[in-house]
This record gives structure tokens, sequence and C-alpha cells, in this order.
């Protein structure tokens, strides 16, 4: 989800016909919304699978720096992005924002570390 989403769906919507910048903030506000809940009531249940069942401890380790991550982009850098899409939404102009190569970096994270997780949980 993290990969369509973030890495095709997201810079893919500004690229079709007729997709303005308001039109492709919008469609983005509500995807992501959308994906990060479904991230974090995963995250909730890896949590409760790891706490019950047999584990190592990498996959706790590994699965902990995935929801941290998660944590991150939901508590510090969506609302700055958020804060930024209802300027530009209300029709101001100014600088891009930064948080959004903020973001991108920590999904680069959150891929790695959830390979790295599927992998120690497999093992």
């Amino acid at each position: 989800m993290v990969l369509a989403i973030s890495f095709l769906e997201a810079p893919l919507k500004f690229r079709a016909p007729g997709v303005t910048l308001p039109l492709g903030l919008g469609i983005g506000r509500i995807v992501f919304r959308a994906l990060n809940l479904v991230e974090a009531v995963l995250a909730v249940g890896i949590g409760g699978c790891l706490a019950a069942g047999p584990r190592s401890g990498p996959a706790v380790v590994l699965g902990a720096a995935v929801a941290v991550v998660l944590l991150v982009q939901l508590v510090a850098v969506r609302p700055v992005l958020t804060r930024r899409s209802d300027r530009v939404l209300a029709g101001e102009d100014g600088p891009r924002s930064h948080a959004h190569f903020v973001y991108i970096g920590l999904e680069v994270l959150k891929v790695a570390g959830l390979v790295a997780f599927g992998a120690a949980a497999l093992a």
C-alpha cells in the first residue's frame, strides 16, 4: 500500500489531464488519511500479535521502529502538510513545503523497515 500510494499514485495524479493543484491536493488528503488510518490499525494489530505470540528480538525492534516512523509522520509531518494544503486550497501562493521531502524520506525508511520486519518475522 505504501509503495503504490506514496510512490505511484501521489506523483502521478498531478500528471493526469484536468487535475488541478487544488483537486490533486484534495484527492491526496483523502487518500493519505485513509492510508494512514489503515496503517495505524495494522500497526496496532501487529503490536498485539508481537505482544501475544512468539516473537524474535529483531522483529520486535523493527516493528517498533516502523511504528515510530508512522507516529512521527502522523504527529509531526502530516499537520504541517495539512496546514500548507489548507493555504493552497484557500488560494494563497507561497514557497513549496519542505515537509514533503521529510515525509518521503520517512516513507522510504518505513518501506525498508517493513521489508526488514517481514524478513525478521518470517525467520
